[in-house]
């Protein structure tokens, strides 16, 4: 999907790791969420209420999945699931911008 018809953004935008990571919120008419933001180099732990999907629309970068020792790379076009209540982390290696969907 490139674009999004007839949904509502928060102008306040969400910001985490003083401004390196930002994003907006999308409200959507049936009650889904979502998030469109950047990640700036760096590296990252998020903590997740609700499963996400993040798909990687540019960029670059290592996940480490909740249960998971092992690194995977995943590069513009890509996507990945995290499951609710859980922790990952990120190393980003180059601007990345994403779109995160929250699934309840």
């Amino acid at each position: 999907m490139q674009e999004f018809k007839n949904v509502t953004v928060v102008k306040k935008a969400n910001t985490y790791f003083d401004g390196k990571v930002t994003s907006r919120t999308v409200l959507f008419p049936d009650g889904t969420k979502r998030t469109l933001g950047i990640m700036m180099p760096g590296d990252y732990e998020f903590g997740t209420a609700e499963k996400e999907i993040m798909e990687i629309l540019a960029g670059d970068m290592e996940i480490q999945l909740p249960g998971s020792k092992d690194w995977q790379r995943i590069q513009a076009g890509g996507s990945f699931e995290v499951p609710a209540k859980s922790k990952f982390k990120l190393k980003v290696t180059a601007l990345t911008d994403y779109c995160c969907s929250y699934i309840q």
